[in-house]
């Protein structure tokens, strides 16, 4: 893997890890999705298949510099730096436009995903009887996925890590949302919006020189909470990239046409034109312990198409395909 980079290089591996988070912060959206259009995800894997035995018996021997290279510690650190980054950034902008113009920003994704579908499948090759069963294989679990009910929260740890684990795969499959998992585990909201915010205050209020913080209870709860999602997560992203390392040397076409059947798939979360539905008992809304009404699944529709605001969101799905086609033509015309 290539260690000599260029800061310009090294600039767009860290925006690229931006993209990636904040994929991965969207659910029904795939960071995996990202690195695949953006042609690092083979490197992703097997630099993340690079934290082994080996590497910890560098690290523990003190060859710092022979661990570093051995794990290809720079592309990591600017992928992983730019991911975390955008979860106090970029996804905090997402956050505002899809409260805002929600539509609109599914619309965007929509039309990423179905530009994704042809970038990754242009290149496939043999689509042989085999191939094409494992694409619909994918697309089925991919749609039947958004079709599940979300459970309620759980804050409990051996949960919490569990989501870690499970959460992360959007990060390693492309076409499979480990936002969208985390919601579906009823965690969504604690792990991904509270914990995080809550994180964020707690480092803010350090930097400015106030550790009383850190005895507040309520704070100490969510950074106990983020501390063991993340050990999850590091966890589940080493332990998903030896076994996809593995699959994918041995059956890369089979493994490759559930990915774009994932994929494919994802298009049933990620359809703009849907309301939430919540859960009810005797016509009242049930609420979870923080007073917020508990999401049962989303009911899709056929948009209205008299309508103008339907036009404007065929629009954002038309610059979301464009925009990957963009990626495409510039990245045909470096090679």
């Amino acid at each position: 893997m290539k260690e000599n980079r260029t800061f310009l290089e090294k600039f767009y591996l860290f925006l690229k890890g931006l993209a990636m988070g904040a994929a991965n912060k969207v659910p029904g959206v795939s960071g995996g999705t990202v690195s695949f259009v953006f042609g690092f995800y083979e490197e992703l894997i097997y630099s993340f298949r690079k934290v082994n035995v080996k590497a910890f018996k560098l690290l523990f021997n003190g060859r710092f510099k022979s661990f570093y290279r051995y794990i290809n510690g720079q592309f990591l650190l600017l992928i992983m730096g730019g991911s975390i980054f955008s979860y106090f950034s970029i996804s905090l902008v997402l956050d505002y436009f899809l409260i805002n113009y929600e539509l609109y920003v599914w619309s965007w994704f929509f039309g990423m995903i179905i530009g994704s579908i042809y970038y990754i499948g242009k290149d496939f090759g043999d689509w042989n009887l085999k191939n094409m069963l494992s694409l619909v294989i994918g697309a089925s679990i991919g749609l039947g996925i958004s079709f599940l009910t979300p459970a309620t929260e759980n804050d409990n740890l051996w949960f919490v890590f569990i989501c870690g684990i499970i959460g992360v795969s959007g990060m390693t499959l492309p076409g499979l949302s480990g936002s969208f998992i985390l919601i579906l585990m009823g965690n969504y909201v604690l792990l991904l919006v509270d914990s995080v915010n809550e994180l964020f205050f707690i480092i803010t209020n350090l930097l400015s020189g106030n550790f009383e913080v850190l005895s507040d209870p309520v704070k100490i709860r969510y950074l106990k909470i983020i501390s063991v999602f993340t050990a999850g997560s590091a966890f589940g992203l080493v332990s998903i990239s030896h076994v996809l390392g593995y699959v994918l040397k041995r059956w890369n076409q089979i493994v490759n046409a559930i990915i774009i059947g994932f994929i494919t798939g994802s298009l049933g979360i990620v359809w703009p034109w849907k309301e939430t539905v919540y859960l009810k008992e005797n016509n009242t809304f049930l609420l979870d312990n923080k007073g917020n009404k508990i999401v049962e699944n989303y009911s899709r529709f056929i948009p209205d198409f008299s309508n103008s605001e339907t036009w404007f969101a065929i629009f954002y799905i038309v610059i979301g395909i464009g925009l990957i086609l963009t990626i495409d033509y510039y990245g045909r015309k470096k090679k």
